[in-house]
């Protein structure tokens, strides 16, 4: 057969439409034309709903095995952070029935040794609850305003404590309210005792900051930096026995003979909202040592006030 009659168009099977290039417009403008009309009149959106809302089941059971996993990682590490906390509340538990069984066997102790040397038992004293309104706005001076004044039974010189130890004395009393001065105030002093070596001192407030410091202490003292210092009661004012703070800081000075020692408070006077004003112990005392307790109190107070 000659080629010339062969038929050389191809079969309708291989037969093409529109160039790829038109093609690849046509789709290109018809892609646009969806994004606009769909951004403009949101034709597309009840499709994709529906489709989402056709997939969701689809989707949750693909992501069932990772939320598995996931949730069976965060029992396992719930349940070893609740074991370890049980561990820890147990074992708190056990050395607070040691503490307190060595906190009852000390009050025992004590009841007899006062029995044996005819003391008196310590006298409970009164206490009152009050708020703090708000601190004083000078900043040479560090006090407080309470809401309980002369009706409600505060009287002037009334040792002001909270939950953790001494923070002040009253030094102003109004109808109703009342003005405390802390002890880091400068003005401040109380006499403390050293419970590890039973030594008494005057814990006296350090202006700038909140902070504290004992005094006329030798150099060579037996004071180390940790020592618990509390309220020894010598001063008719404070009772015995109230935290007062900390030694922080030993600066001993051999030049002038005196250490420099620095006390953190037991009660640090910031954000403090309630406390307890207590009753002088000069009202508890007889009538010969009570005056000499208002006077100490009085001097301390008028000392205190600006």
């Amino acid at each position: 057969m000659p080629l010339g009659t062969l038929d050389r168009s191809p079969p309708p099977f291989f037969r093409q439409g529109l160039p790829a290039l038109t093609q690849l417009v046509l789709c290109a403008a018809l892609a646009v034309l969806l994004m606009v009309a769909d951004r403009r009149f949101a034709i597309v959106r009840p499709l994709r709903a529906a489709v989402a809302t056709l997939m969701l089941p689809v989707v949750q059971t693909l992501n069932a095995p990772s939320r598995a996993a996931d949730n069976a990682g965060d029992y396992l590490r719930g349940l070893q952070a609740a074991q370890a906390a049980e561990h820890a509340a147990r074992q708190a538990l056990v050395r607070q029935a040691a503490e307190m069984a060595r906190a009852q066997q000390l009050a025992a102790e004590n009841t007899k040794l006062r029995a044996l040397l005819a003391l008196a038992p310590a006298t409970p004293v009164p206490t009152l609850a009050a708020q703090v309104l708000y601190e004083s706005p000078d900043a040479f001076t560090r006090k407080l305003m309470l809401d309980r004044g002369a009706r409600q039974g505060v009287q002037l010189g009334s040792p002001v404590i909270d939950e953790r130890g001494v923070l002040g004395q009253v030094t102003q009393v109004y109808p109703l309210s009342s003005e405390v001065t802390l002890l880091v105030d400068k003005n401040a002093a109380v006499a403390v005792l050293n419970t590890r070596t039973q030594q008494r001192h005057l814990a006296y407030g350090a202006w700038p900051g909140a902070a504290m410091e004992l005094r006329f202490v030798a150099a060579n003292a037996d004071v180390r930096e940790g020592d618990a210092l509390i309220t020894s009661g010598i001063d008719g004012v404070f009772p015995a026995g109230l935290a007062v703070g900390r030694i922080a800081q030993i600066d001993r000075q051999a030049d002038t003979g005196f250490a420099r020692i620095v006390l953190a408070p037991a009660a640090p006077p910031d954000a403090v909202r309630q406390v307890l004003v207590l009753q002088p112990l000069s009202a508890l005392l007889p009538p010969v040592a009570a005056s000499a307790a208002e006077a100490a109190a009085s001097g301390a107070a008028s000392g205190a006030a600006p």
